[in-house]
């Protein structure tokens, strides 16, 4: 199969579809893998480590798009980059439809195979594709909001961690999966006061036993996280629901609760966020003011870590890149647990529950396509 890697060109993302390890799983077994010119040279992967791996480079994206029969990339495509997919292709990428009604048609009109990263399942249930992001940007979620927390960033000036005879920040997490867990670590780690809100009991237990007790759980309503906004200097939004938009779970109005100069940090953005108030920032501007409240809302936040990120991404995804050229899409999607339901977008038709449900648009049943086939 040919393999194209093209450059990604969201605003500061760094992150490429494949590591040049990667590649030389991939040519080794047979297949032909297209790299756009300096895909990778930002993170330290030349051109020179990707012809080493064996790959070919290609001068720019349009030829990497129009000459692969499968295009694995990072973010979703941008709608030129829609335009240049066709009826065959293979798009094994980030699409998170769900929040973006103009890809989605974008997509559905060029006839290709979107398969989506997020919403691939593993044998518990488990996204272990949106998994190793989910790490990335649950640690960095901290990180940004201690930033944005410091006054000349327009915060209220607290550290986190306190200091001896001084109280430590409040930190409220709100969702207690993959990316909340994390969040959880890295602030309680600052030494910040840490609570996480999430609906399952048997998360919120999870969690109380892993950090002993020094972690405060809740139970997710509207009235304790109106309580916990009150009180909290920096809240992460870590709500997740595979495929779907998120759940506002933040009002406006909302937002009076909160001390002057507290931070709001939504990785949920790229689902649609889950406060009212957010909408998607870059790594170039990634805050704005709402009453007082400092957001910080980058679609993209693994970017800015993109080597880290790159290695972690391509560890997860190769094993279905490989699946993939080996057997054909139908074949992989069918034999490999849980790879089914990443399927999104095919040949003008949507099979994933979620972005139909967002749009209303019609749903195809995925089991009957691959009997099909």
């Amino acid at each position: 199969m040919r393999i194209g890697v093209p450059k990604e060109i969201k605003v500061h993302e760094y992150r490429v579809g494949l590591t040049p390890m990667g590649v030389r799983e991939l040519v080794a077994q047979g297949h032909e893998v297209r790299v756009e010119r300096d895909a990778g040279s930002a993170i330290g992967y030349s051109d020179q480590h990707y012809i080493d791996a064996g790959a070919a480079i290609v001068e720019d994206a349009e030829a990497v798009f129009r000459e692969a029969q499968m295009v694995v990339k990072v973010k979703e495509p941008q709608l030129h980059e829609c335009a240049w997919l066709s009826e065959g292709q293979v798009l094994f990428t980030y699409l998170h439809l769900a929040a973006d009604r103009p890809q989605t048609d974008a997509l559905l009109a060029s006839g290709c195979t979107a398969i989506a990263y997020e919403t691939v399942e593993d044998l518990h249930g488990g996204l272990p594709l949106l998994a190793p992001m989910s790490e990335v940007a649950g640690r960095m979620s901290v990180q940004a909001g201690a930033h944005c927390l410091e006054r000349e960033q327009g915060g209220r000036g607290v550290l986190l961690s306190g200091v001896p005879g001084v109280s430590p920040g409040k930190v409220l997490v709100i969702g207690g999966g993959v990316v909340g867990g994390q969040a959880a670590r890295i602030a309680h780690g600052m030494g910040a006061e840490v609570w996480v809100v999430d609906k399952s009991l048997p998360r919120l237990r999870e969690l109380d036993e892993q950090f002993n007790g020094q972690v405060k759980t809740l139970y997710s309503s509207g009235e304790n996280i109106r309580q916990k906004l009150a009180e909290s200097d920096l809240v992460i939004g870590a709500v997740l629901v595979p495929g779907a938009k998120a759940p506002k779970l933040v009002t406006r109005e909302m937002l009076a609760l909160m001390p002057p100069g507290a931070v709001l940090v939504d990785v949920a953005i790229d689902q649609g966020g889950c406060f009212e108030t957010s909408h998607p920032t870059t790594h170039a501007e990634p805050t704005f003011m709402v009453d007082g409240i400092v957001h910080y809302c980058v679609a993209n936040m693994p970017g800015a870590v993109a080597r880290t990120a790159t290695q972690s991404l391509t560890n997860a995804t190769l094993p279905y890149v490989e699946a993939l050229a080996n057997k054909g899409w139908q074949a992989a999607l069918a034999s490999v647990p849980g790879f089914a339901p990443g399927l999104n977008v095919h040949a003008g038709r949507l099979y994933c529950e979620g972005v139909a449900a967002a749009f209303d648009l019609p749903l195809e049943e995925i089991e009957e396509l691959l009997q099909k086939n």
